[in-house]
């Protein structure tokens, strides 16, 4: 296997590139490449990593890689079980960074904020995944559980289910998350309804709902800002 030296001219060397310019100014199609270091018989190792990111999807980038295990990746000519590993394991660690950023600004009281820190971890799910937050009196988190995994367009929920939950941790305050995974955060009419049993439900344990945001693709609804809670 040619080395890199080989492959690619000087200005087009990634590993060159990162050691003149600094690891922002590589695309992440060099950025896996200096990570992959070999290609294929017929393909550089950048012309691998644009491959691995046109299967991920544009829109994610290297988080779209949260899409496929190792089975699939080793579909990818190039790509044996190793690689795939290294290639979700920087899918995790991006995400780990995305989340660790928007921790810092996390305000429960702030949906914006509140939907910033859960993006990452629901909306590359191709299902839908219903999250409580249960919190205590100053507003941190005591618990945080997927209480109900749904087809691609519903959510099965117990709202008994949420009540005893928190009953149980002693929260003072829950708020719910779910995913859509069509991207469009548009709250639909089975998850008013949801919702409104919910904070029935969380009225009656004197456990107030502060608020149910829907995650779509970089997009999210607060059912507080709008008014539905």
């Amino acid at each position: 296997m040619s080395n890199l030296k080989e492959v690619y001219a000087p200005e087009e060397l990634p590993y060159d590139k990162f050691l003149r310019l600094g690891a922002e100014n590589l695309s992440d199609a060099e950025l896996l490449a200096i990570m992959l270091r070999t290609g294929t018989k017929d393909k550089t190792p950048i012309e691998l990593g644009r491959d691995i990111l046109k299967l991920a999807g544009e829109r994610f980038g290297l988080l779209g890689l949260h899409h496929f295990d190792v089975k699939e990746l080793t579909q990818i000519p190039g790509i044996g079980e190793v690689k795939a590993v290294q290639l979700l394991c920087i899918a995790e660690i991006a995400k780990r960074t995305a989340n660790m950023s928007a921790k810092t600004k996390l305000c429960f009281d702030k949906p914006e904020t509140v939907a910033s820190y859960y993006m990452e971890q629901l909306r590359h799910k191709t299902t839908e995944h219903l999250t409580l937050v249960l919190l205590d009196n100053r507003k941190n988190i005591l618990n945080e559980t997927v209480i109900s995994v749904g087809t691609s367009n519903a959510t099965l929920v117990s709202p008994r289910e949420i009540g005893i939950r928190a009953l149980r941790f002693e929260a003072a305050y829950m708020m719910l998350l779910h995913n859509h995974p069509s991207g469009d955060p548009t709250p639909s009419r089975q998850d008013i309804l949801v919702t409104r049993k919910i904070k029935e439900v969380s009225d009656l344990v004197e456990i107030p709902l502060l608020d149910h945001i829907i995650i779509g693709d970089n997009r999210y609804t607060s059912f507080n800002q709008k008014g539905l809670l």
